[in-house]
């Protein structure tokens, strides 16, 4: 097979022992890497057809994989204002106000990344934001994606004037009237609003799609943990990869949600393998709870406001029913369990499905925000993958406890916060991932999370829970090695091995010496999928 492309004068890093590799160039054949070797003897494999590029002395790592991250949603959502960078309620007022102004009469306002701890000690609801979004129809998720404000006329144009019933934990908050107070809670109550408001067309659904995977590799990744398939998703992978524009490679988890019957089961098992040369269905997306910061989350102990105290599903059993017959059937499953007593349900529905370490199906916890000792070692036990994403920790906690999710958890539940460091030790695979479009894609901020514990947009805050972080070298192993290994893929990816996917990412210099809070500004020079560049720095 022809050598389709050869890296030079690079120094390869190897994420299991942290040290570089005495080969100093690899050659690409089929997709794999078919060749490690010094510069002369690799060079010598190119002929006419091949790309060759001098690296001259970059560092060449596995390609970096997201383990958790919402590509086509967040396409759409984050088209929206994105009101992440506001730090109070003036200057979410401010931010609407302009986005007011530029809107035609009768326009639908579309806001994204609202921080609740805005709102300080009031009610989060839309008469905080009078009356800048009077007689606008406006939906604004909050950072968490489990929670939207609507605006009054929203709620008027979607016939949405009091209290609802669902099958799954949400709901439309109410006052002691029975009127809507604009909160709207997961995603059935989202819905009722959603549905109302004017939709993209597909053309524009799958631009934004593709711009916004473009910018993913551009960033250093070459795959991502989706989950889920909501609406036309898979189509829409499978058109850009027909057509060549699909530039990660992409692992779609399809959710599984309350009400669920068995027909429905068996079609999500029939559809697992399904995809095309980059992207396949492998795994199913499952809820335990919500979130802390909204009140939807599971824990062993009402928060401070009486909240989180309910699972997702309306019969906890249920869902342990249908672990146990995806377990059966040899179907991997992603469920999200941010409190302790949906984690706890979790690990023992594993447990009862009959799991019994890492030989068998590799099933997964996302989040895992606060868990008790006990729960630790049962991940390593039971072969669970322990899915985390550090800059959730950062940027939307503080460490003197002041923010509205370890003000509802209290001091004792708060200290306990990602812990990431003591899954790691307790022998866990811990993999990293962003939930974009929750927080930000960028691996190397990831990771730099992950070891400082910091807020992003200020360095020089102290770390929450510095105990908890992560080296240099296990962040990259999280991202590399055991995201491979979360999706059964150890023997074909992560690592720099001939045999292996040539799906690689190449940095300006060593990442495990870069100081952490210098990390996210590393440059990214070239990313490699498939023996493919899907972004190469004009430097080289």
């Amino acid at each position: 097979m022809p050598t389709s492309l050869v890296l030079l004068s690079a120094r390869l890093l190897d994420p299991v022992t942290g040290r570089f590799l005495e080969e100093t160039a690899l050659a690409v054949s089929g997709g794999r890497i078919s060749a490690l070797g010094d510069d002369r003897q690799i060079r010598a494999r190119a002929d006419s057809s091949t790309t060759v590029i001098d690296l001259k002395g970059a560092v060449v790592t596995p390609g970096l994989v997201d383990g958790h991250l919402h590509p086509v949603t967040g396409a759409e959502l984050t088209h929206g204002l994105d009101l992440s960078g506001c730090t109070g309620l003036d200057e979410v007022r401010e931010a609407l106000a302009r986005a007011v102004r530029a809107l035609a009469p009768g326009a639908w306002l579309h806001g994204w990344g609202l921080d609740p701890n805005v709102f300080g000690d009031r009610p989060v609801e839309s008469a905080a934001l009078s009356p800048v979004l009077d007689g606008v129809p406006a939906l604004l998720q909050l950072f968490d994606a489990h929670s939207t404000l609507a605006s009054p006329r929203a709620l008027e144009l979607a016939g949405v004037d009091g209290p609802r019933t669902f099958a799954q934990a949400a709901e439309v908050v109410c006052d002691d009237a029975g009127r809507p107070t604009g909160l709207l809670l997961e995603d059935a109550a989202c819905e009722l609003v959603e549905r109302a408001a004017p939709r993209p067309t597909r053309a524009e659904r799958r631009a934004r799609l593709a711009a916004v995977l473009r910018g993913m590799a551009a960033a250093g990744l070459t795959g991502g943990h989706a989950m889920d398939a909501d609406g036309d998703s898979l189509t829409l992978y499978a058109e850009l990869d027909a057509a060549g524009e699909l530039p990660l490679r992409v692992r779609v988890a399809p959710r599984c949600q309350p009400g669920t019957d068995a027909d429905a089961l068996r079609a999500l098992i029939e559809q697992q393998g399904a995809g095309g040369r980059l992207w396949r269905t492998e795994g199913i997306k499952l809820f335990m709870d919500g979130t802390i910061d909204n009140g939807t989350a599971w824990l062993e102990r009402p928060d401070c406001h009486g909240e989180s105290a309910h699972a997702f599903w309306p019969d906890p059993e249920v869902y342990t029913h249908i672990i146990g017959e995806l377990h059966r059937a040899g179907v991997p499953t992603a469920t999200h369990a941010i409190g302790d007593a949906a984690v706890r349900h979790v690990l023992d529905a594993v447990e009862k499905a009959g799991a019994t370490g890492s030989h068998g199906v590799r099933h997964r916890v996302e989040h895992i925000e606060t868990v008790p000792d006990d729960t630790l070692r049962r991940f390593a036990e039971l072969g669970v993958v322990a899915s985390m994403q550090p800059t959730h920790c950062c940027d939307f906690t503080r460490a003197d406890h002041t923010d509205n999710w370890s003000r509802r958890l209290g001091e004792e539940r708060a200290a306990r916060a990602w812990r990431c460091r003591d899954l790691w030790d307790s022998g866990a695979t811990v993999v990293l991932g962003s939930d974009w479009p929750i927080a930000p894609y960028p691996p190397l901020g990831v990771m730099a999370g992950a070891r400082h514990r910091r807020p992003s947009r200020d360095l020089t805050q102290p770390p929450h829970g510095p105990e908890q972080a992560l080296t240099a070298l296990e962040s990259l192993r999280a991202m590399t090695v055991n995201a491979a290994y979360a999706a059964g893929e150890e023997h074909t990816a992560g690592q720099l091995t001939i045999g292996h996917r040539a799906d690689l990412t190449v940095l300006a210099d060593n990442p495990l010496t870069t100081a952490a809070t210098e990390l996210p500004d590393l440059p990214v020079l070239l990313t490699v999928l498939d023996g493919r560049p899907t972004h190469r720095d004009a430097s080289l």
